[in-house]
């Protein structure tokens, strides 16, 4: 079965990198408004700017992590796409772990302080 509402391969990651930036940005907020509200001092009033502090400080932050994973998965979909000549759930499933493996090897070679040797 074909998949006919989604855009062609060079417009797709941008699509998916907007739409990972938003859900991300939306479902952080969310999170970081609770966590900031549960972490103010006692009162409604340093409560709630707390939670508010908290969604705009973070929440973008949040986004943009979403938006890098949305955009190399896709990406990654892509070149599988056009170098496999077919579009099927494998593709999906190959981008998926690709994705991880680099990200995974970023954020490690980031936390070791091994930027040289990686």
């Amino acid at each position: 079965m074909e998949e006919y509402s989604r855009e062609p391969c060079p417009f797709r990651i941008i699509e998916d990198c907007g739409g990972a930036f938003a859900m991300g940005a939306l479902g952080g907020g969310v999170f970081q408004a609770i966590r900031g509200y549960r972490n103010a001092p006692a009162g409604l009033k340093h409560r709630l700017n707390g939670g508010l502090a908290a969604a705009r400080a973070r929440s973008g932050l949040v986004g943009g992590n979403f938006a890098v994973w949305g955009a190399t998965f896709s990406a990654i979909d892509c070149t599988l796409v056009y170098y496999r000549g077919k579009e099927d759930p494998w593709n999906a499933i190959m981008s998926g772990a690709a994705t991880g493996g680099i990200l995974a090897a970023r954020t490690v070679c980031f936390s070791l302080d091994v930027v040289r040797s990686c």
